[in-house]
């Protein structure tokens, strides 16, 4: 799977999501009902896995990606956390562990892009969970302002970036490809002088695969899961049709 341009820069994920932590409360309650090691899927620099492992629980985390990976170690052994980080293909997952526990955050569901991808991941899941282990993930839901964005350069939102001081304006095109269900975006990042004049422009692009409510349900059956609570965000929100999330809490019963 080769769709990772976005993340080829550890430091600027970091300073634009470290400090996002909508999972956490969410994911501690159900860490606090399992044993054993927690498998955090595509984990990235350890923006979930290293709270987590603040709050005692022992962690893997799997990334695909080399870099992103080092960087979650720089981080952890400064915080003298041990945590056990994989370098890992997740639809090709072999840890040598089974969990009661596992968990992918950042809408990470969506980077698989095929039928066989979700196939091969979910089977490394549920061969990777103890019998009535849980599996919790987050997806975008595929409504239809989420799908039909227009074809042209839309403002997402600002920072300030701490080391530089430079304001960054954020930007994304977005094209949806309703055959294969793949929504292509292209980020773009201006970076502003104290002037406010443009010194810098960065972009980078990105796949993801919407999977609809039924069609994610049938998934799911099929590979050995039954769906405990279906939500629109970590607040627990019931779904419904103006959802912009599903929070799926999944439980391996063959």
């Amino acid at each position: 799977m080769n769709n990772t341009e976005e993340y080829d820069d550890p430091i600027l994920y970091d300073k634009e999501n470290e400090s996002y932590l909508p999972e956490l409360p969410f994911l501690l309650k159900w860490a606090s009902k399992s044993t054993g090691p927690i498998i955090d899927l595509a984990c990235g620099t350890g923006r979930i896995t290293i709270p987590l492992a603040k709050n005692g629980y022992e962690l893997v985390g799997v990334d695909i990606h080399k870099g992103m990976l080092d960087e979650a170690k720089r981080k952890s052994n400064s915080l003298n956390l041990a945590i056990q980080w994989v370098q890992q293909d997740c639809t090709e997952l072999d840890l040598g562990l089974t969990s009661t526990f596992i968990y992918s955050v950042g809408n990470s569901f969506q980077h698989f892009l095929t039928n066989e991808e979700q196939n091969h991941l979910l089977s490394s899941i549920n061969k990777h969970l103890k019998h009535n282990g849980i599996f919790i993930f987050g997806t975008k839901f595929p409504n239809a302002e989420e799908l039909l964005q227009p074809n042209t350069e839309e403002y997402w939102r600002s920072y300030i970036d701490k080391e530089t001081s430079y304001k960054v304006d954020m930007y994304t095109i977005s094209s949806y490809d309703s055959l294969k269900q793949v929504q292509h975006y292209t980020t773009i990042r201006k970076y502003y002088g104290t002037d406010g004049s443009i010194i810098d422009e960065k972009r980078t692009n990105i796949s993801l695969r919407y999977v609809f409510p039924k069609e994610m349900e049938r998934l799911l059956s099929t590979h050995g899961f039954e769906i405990v609570h279906l939500y629109s965000d970590w607040k627990e929100t019931p779904i419904s049709q103006n959802s912009d999330g599903m929070i799926y809490v999944c439980r391996k019963i063959f």
